[in-house]
């Protein structure tokens, strides 16, 4: 990244807080031109609970002081409960959030630094309510640019995947059972500081009982969700995301459905901003921003809204492997969504395991079937990568063991796709409760196996995500299967091949019980968003400037991360383990001489066939100190299951230097709701 030392403006940058109607302040760090009051700047708002005064520091002190030494107010805002915030926080996207949001737009428009007018930018959790207070529709908000977040909460994020309950749902809800337990900065609150941590310690509760008390589209999933309604939305938005992420998909969606201006954006990244991006090559995203907000919140002609609507990484074949520094590839674009340049091609499965062009031959009778063992999945990587540590899918022939798979001849000429694959089965199970599993992979001319893409389907969830109905045991189905959104080139040489399983453990928790599936092959169709190249209008494509950003922030290292990823076959106790270690080192802040250290630890198990051994195991360990105030906090939790029941074990432990000073447990059980 080049780091740009001098701007356009002089940037001052001040802690403050904002007060809310209830007498609630939220804690806000604001950089902004110095000269802003003799001339009023708009303000871009990113809105978190993931602690502007620490842990987003790094990443926000490269971004909104270089938006404002272009003519911006950036503000930093703790979410309600969170950070410096006061308050508890409960769970994620709450309506208190949403209105508390609406109100700092009010306070920042009133601001003698501001010109009236507000952006919101974030990724992830920012990109959610950036979306989510788009539709109250606060006459403050001109524009959005919304980063890996999604439309709709229950059907495409980090809880559900075609209706399958997915392992990240567990990892996730361990993270923020350890960021609800870190204390304020007693430097910023004074010396109620422990009150407010004891407060939140008590009282934000155990989000992943929340979570499977909803294992159907019911209205807790709804809220939150502007697929409900894309009307409600009536500023433009610019929707970001990579195929990494496990958000992708979301940037179709926006664009198809909503009315306003609006522009699209898919590099090779996982949950990153993009000039932070990896798998590279990262951009200039915070340039490509100030065109965005200076078209929008100064009403400069950029030329950004004369470019095609969406733009995607054309990825080239590549090597399977966990952890990518780069994709080869090339940007592609479209001028709008749906893009009339998609064909669709069909394959049709058959009894002997190939994919043919749907013009060839005719239906099979014939059935296959499958009952794949519990190991499928162990090399699938995280719903959604971080790309560290090292998350994404390895060889799949590791996987295709356990599975049906369906292949194409070699490819005579390349074929590239570009869009949403589909998958159209008939079939049948012999438990009243089942899930398909499918991958589609890039098969090397050495036969290595690179997934490109995949997607998961609850069979109770065939006809409704929120009306499920048990199958019937024996009664043929047809169903469809949605991939993962996906921009892929396919070499000549190589093959692409289709795999079906009946479970993918830990991306998804499995059925109650062993199934197997009897699949009609001759009724079973592949379909591909077949993609030509336009090399001329590829070329005519400007191209994205290097990444730049502020000075980073000051750190002194104490200790190295260290970054694990492991399957354990313990064949002499016939116990199978994912081990995921991601100890995040120890380092200060120097400016406000804060050290910071944590540690995770996630293990998911499984005795060979024993659909009852299942558990997924977290542990969080973080420490804060400044001189002679040192905080700890540790949180764990354990997930099992049987055929009927969830149940959750949880522990939240805190300490002031060695003394424990909270101690609380949880221990529930939610029945399974054809999950």
């Amino acid at each position: 990244m080049r780091i740009i030392e001098t701007f356009p403006r002089q940037v001052v940058e001040e802690e403050t807080w904002i007060p809310l109607a209830d007498g609630t302040r939220l804690a806000a760090r604001i950089w902004r031109p110095r000269d802003a009051e003799r001339h009023p700047v708009p303000a871009i708002l990113e809105y978190l609970p993931y602690r502007k005064r620490d842990l987003t520091a790094a990443r926000d002190v490269q971004t909104h002081p270089y938006w404002a030494g272009h003519g911006y107010a950036g503000v930093r805002v703790d979410i309600r409960g969170t950070g410096e915030s006061d308050g508890v926080l409960t769970d994620e996207y709450l309506q208190q959030e949403l209105d508390d949001g609406v109100a700092v737009l009010e306070w920042l428009a009133e601001q003698p630094w501001c010109s009236g007018d507000v952006g919101m930018v974030g990724i992830s959790w920012g990109g959610f309510n950036g979306l989510q207070i788009a539709a109250l529709r606060p006459p403050q908000l001109k524009a959005v640019i919304t980063l890996c977040s999604t439309d709709d909460r229950y059907a495409d994020d980090i809880h559900h995947m075609g209706g399958c309950l997915l392992g990240d749902n567990l990892s996730w809800a361990s993270t923020m059972f350890d960021g609800n337990a870190c204390p304020p900065d007693p430097e910023l609150v004074g010396e109620h500081w422990r009150e407010m941590w004891h407060e939140r310690l008590d009282g934000s509760g155990l989000w992943l009982a929340t979570w499977l008390r909803h294992q159907r589209r019911d209205d807790y999933w709804k809220h939150g969700s502007v697929c409900e309604n894309f009307s409600s939305i009536q500023c433009p938005v610019y929707a970001i995301s990579g195929w990494a992420d496990g958000y992708c998909n979301a940037v179709f969606r926006l664009l198809e459905g909503l009315s306003v201006p609006r522009k699209g954006l898919v590099g090779p990244w996982a949950h990153k901003y993009p000039h932070l991006g990896v798998p590279g090559p990262a951009i200039g995203f915070l340039q490509d921003a100030l065109r965005w907000w200076d078209h929008w919140l100064k009403g400069k002609d950029t030329g950004i809204m004369d470019e095609p609507m969406l733009r995607v990484w054309m990825q080239e074949s590549t090597p399977p492997s966990a952890r990518y520094e780069t994709r080869p590839g090339r940007w592609v674009a479209e001028p709008c969504w749906p893009s009339l340049n998609i064909v669709p091609a069909s394959f049709r499965l058959t009894v002997g395991h190939d994919l043919m062009p749907e013009h060839h031959g005719a239906d099979d009778a014939d059935t296959l079937e499958i009952r794949s063992p519990l190991s499928v999945g162990l090399y699938a990587g995280k719903w959604c990568s971080y790309n560290a540590p090292p998350d994404l899918p390895h060889d799949q022939r590791d996987e295709d063991g356990g599975a049906l798979i369906f292949q194409t001849a070699r490819l005579e000429t390349p074929v590239e796709i570009c869009g949403q694959p589909v998958v159209e089965l008939e079939l049948e199970a012999d438990q009243p409760v089942a899930m398909v599993a499918l991958r589609l992979s890039d098969i090397a001319e050495d036969d290595k196996a690179t997934r490109v893409s995949y997607g998961l389907l609850n069979l109770t969830h065939r006809d409704s995500d929120e009306h499920p109905e048990p199958l019937e045991p024996g009664k043929r189905y047809r169903v469809r299967v949605l991939l993962k959104h996906i921009a892929q080139q396919f070499p000549a040489g190589h093959a692409i091949r289709l795999a079906l399983s009946t479970s993918y453990w830990p991306l998804a928790w499995p059925a109650p019980r062993p199934v197997k599936l009897t699949v009609c092959p001759g009724k079973s169709r592949l379909i591909l968003p077949v993609r030509a190249p336009r090399p001329e209008e590829e070329a005519a494509l400007p191209a994205f400037d290097e990444p730049e950003g502020a000075p980073p922030l000051a750190k002194t290292l104490i200790q190295p991360t260290q970054e694990t990823w492991r399957v354990i076959r313990d064949l002499a106790n016939d116990k199978t383990t994912l081990e995921v270690i991601n100890d995040e080192g120890r380092y200060r802040i120097d400016d406000i001489g804060l050290e910071i250290s944590a540690r995770v630890t996630e293990r998911y198990t499984y005795s060979y066939g024993n659909y009852d051994s299942l558990s997924g195991w977290t542990e969080w360990e973080r420490t804060f100190q400044r001189g002679d105030w040192q905080v700890r906090t540790l949180t764990r939790t354990l997930m099992t299951s049987d055929a009927d029941n969830f149940r959750l074990r949880a522990t939240m432990d805190a300490y002031e230097g060695d003394t424990r000073v909270f101690a609380k447990t949880w221990d529930e059980t939610i029945s399974r709701d054809l999950v």
